[in-house]
């Protein structure tokens, strides 16, 4: 007999040998019904693995991250099943779950089309009718080279060849159709009820430019038809909010030829840029921040000091200066380093917070690039903290409370993780095992709730990532705390200690919008680029009904900008009602119609976007009226 310890702590005997689907059984049907894998101690396994050893078992469903995951890669292996049903020339590539959903790259001269999608999508739906089993099988490494090479699957060959010489393969079968899979998989197609393949796209094998392209496709599935509709409707919805979309309908970046991934911001872009710088700065003034500005390009002997040559160098652009080698910075906190190193510091002047709104640059490759969300160059809101250790806590505290506060004058809920050491972290693993607890029982003090992300941390050192939900349930990574201790060390940054002698500061990076571009392109798509007033470039237009109510727009126009409101009118002999049409569909919050009527009585008609007509108004009730919603950030 073995002991089994489920999630909720409880335990109970079983004979050695029991699957975990025998254990789902036994605690309830329906539970065995909707589970879809299970994690054995740490490791994520089959429902049909078998329990040889005392152990702590979590039956996963669709709604756990890990179940998801084991129900959309085999979904992945369902599509290559069809895939090579009907293109048996076809050669498999890899065919991961993803954040959401699964894709599968495949190795065909010639190129699907969305008619062949359909005849795979009809294929897939009879492997789910056959109910074929998944079953898992080890070959030596030889045997499943030679396995592989038989069925002249290519890159199967390559990827177990770069496996160790002692490693037993493992293989899933359903069917006629085998796969090299590490697992863990659903037990049969039929549990994958609800599919739909998305897109097409080019992905070069490895994820690199000199090899072959080969053909992508994405897809979505769910144990539940409505939820695959529910889905469907939200891509749908994120299609309308598309920020290259909006960004050019409402005039305010693009994205040309002369420079892919590097975007073009205008006027009213900037306008809507500079209200977020501005407010970054207000906020951070406040929270005592110092702000510095460090240069774009610095000497490669500096990144080799500060690790990113070693760990980075690939994602980096370089260019020479007098014979000698430069690299554009891809990260704001070698400068800050420079700028804390000008002079000595007392015990007494920690923490010194330093804030930047650097410009860096990092080389992504083209097929990634999308609008201001995967970019080539981007503003980071950063700030380095340098303290005492005995610090560490109150500053991590500090900035969770400023994340917070920021967060919420946009109306976004977030989640956290924390991510831990990476395999290739700069450092020791006490400095590591230090700094993650720093930042536990700063999370602690503030009883969030959060999520372990193993291995996931920065080179340097462990993080803290802020998720953010937008207003269809999607969700960004934007803001960031890490903790360092290996930059201070490289760099030899001092203080002058109580003792008259030098110590090592403690040093904490970390970004709030996280890219400033990025956090724009969420912007728009959050409010479906209709800004709440306080963040609109344009907040009121005044329309004209006829041109005898010009002088008095104009008239208003200038009084209301020289109250600080962002004003257009619209003095074009067009209808009122088209002119408020085309008001609407730049989301401008506010529309002033002045006629005959409203020149005699000094008032202004206000329209609203978001709550229609409000009737005639005196002008200076609007003023106040708007004031106090931009004031309060409503």
């Amino acid at each position: 007999m073995i002991n089994i310890t489920l999630k909720d702590g409880s335990s109970k005997e079983y004979p050695k040998g029991i699957t975990v689907n025998e254990v789902a059984q036994d605690i309830s049907k329906g539970l065995a019904r909707v589970a879809v894998a299970a994690q054995v101690d740490d490791k994520t396994v089959d429902l049909m693995h078998p329990l040889n050893d005392d152990c702590l078992v979590n039956i996963l469903t669709f709604d756990d991250k890990e179940g998801k995951k084991a129900f959309w890669h085999t979904s992945a292996h369902i599509m290559a099943q069809a895939v090579k049903r009907l293109f048996p020339d076809v050669k498999l590539a890899i065919g991961p779950a993803i954040e959401n959903g699964f894709y599968y790259d495949f190795d065909t001269d010639k190129p699907f089309t969305p008619e062949d999608l359909e005849a795979i999508e009809a294929e897939m739906k009879n492997i789910v009718k056959e109910n074929l089993k998944l079953e898992r099988f080890e070959l030596p490494r030889q045997e499943a080279i030679e396995f592989m090479a038989d069925k002249k699957e290519t890159y199967k060959v390559e990827l177990i060849e770069e496996l160790p010489q002692d490693s037993e393969i493992s293989f899933y079968k359903q069917g006629e159709f085998v796969d090299l899979c590490a697992g863990p998989h659903l037990p049969n197609t039929g549990r994958v009820k609800a599919f739909k393949l998305l897109s097409l796209a080019g992905a070069y094998w490895r994820g690199d430019e000199k090899n072959k392209m080969l053909q992508r496709i994405y897809g979505i599935s769910f144990p539940k038809k409505s939820q695959l509709d529910e889905y469907l409707e939200r891509l749908e919805e994120a299609k309308k909010r598309d920020h290259r979309k909006l960004g050019k309908e409402l005039d305010l970046f693009s994205i040309h030829e002369e420079g892919p991934g590097f975007p073009f911001f205008h006027p009213k872009g900037m306008v809507l840029r500079n209200i977020l710088e501005d407010f970054w700065r207000k906020e951070h003034i406040k929270r005592g921040y110092e702000e510095v500005k460090t240069p774009i390009i610095l000497n490669q002997e500096l990144w080799k000091r500060s690790g990113h040559w070693d760990h980075y160098k690939e994602n980096m652009y370089f260019t020479e200066i007098d014979e000698n080698d430069y690299a554009v910075k891809p990260m704001n906190c070698p400068g800050s380093m420079i700028v804390y190193k000008r002079k000595m510091h007392s015990y007494r002047d920690l923490p010194i917070r330093m804030a930047e709104l650097g410009l860096v640059h990092r080389h992504e490759l083209s097929g990634v690039l999308h609008g201001l969300m995967r970019v080539r160059c981007f503003t980071q809101d950063d700030a380095h903290i340098f303290m005492l250790s005995e610090q560490v806590k109150d500053e991590i505290v500090g900035v969770i409370d400023l994340v917070d506060y920021i967060y919420k004058q946009f109306g976004f809920n977030y989640h956290v993780e924390l991510s831990t050491r990476p395999e290739n972290a700069m450092g020791s693993q006490e400095d590591w095992d230090m700094a993650t607890s720093a930042l536990k029982d700063a999370l602690e003090e503030k009883n969030m709730e959060y999520v372990i992300n193993e291995g996931d941390g920065a080179f340097y050192g462990p993080k803290i990532d802020f998720h953010l939900e937008d207003s269809i349930g999607r969700t960004w990574q934007c803001g960031t705390i890490q903790l360092d201790f290996q930059m201070p060390e490289r760099f030899d940054l001092t203080y002058i200690g109580a003792d008259g002698e030098k110590h090592r500061p403690v040093m904490l990076h970390r970004a709030i919008f996280g890219s400033l571009e990025r956090f724009i392109g969420i912007l728009i798509e959050h409010f479906a680029g209709a800004f709440p007033t306080w963040l609109a470039p344009v907040q009121v237009r005044f329309l004209s009904i006829t041109d005898r109510s010009n002088d008095y727009i104009q008239k208003l126009a200038k009084e209301f900008e020289a109250a600080g409101i962002r004003v257009e009118t619209d003095l074009r002999n067009e209808k009122i009602g088209y002119k408020i049409r085309e008001a609407r569909l730049q989301r401008i919050p506010y529309m002033l119609v002045v006629g005959d009527k409203e020149v005699e009585n000094q008032q202004v008609a206000v329209r609203s976007r978001d709550e229609g007509d409000l009737g005639p108004m005196d002008v200076k009730d609007f003023l106040d009226k708007i004031q106090k919603e931009i004031n309060q950030k409503g």
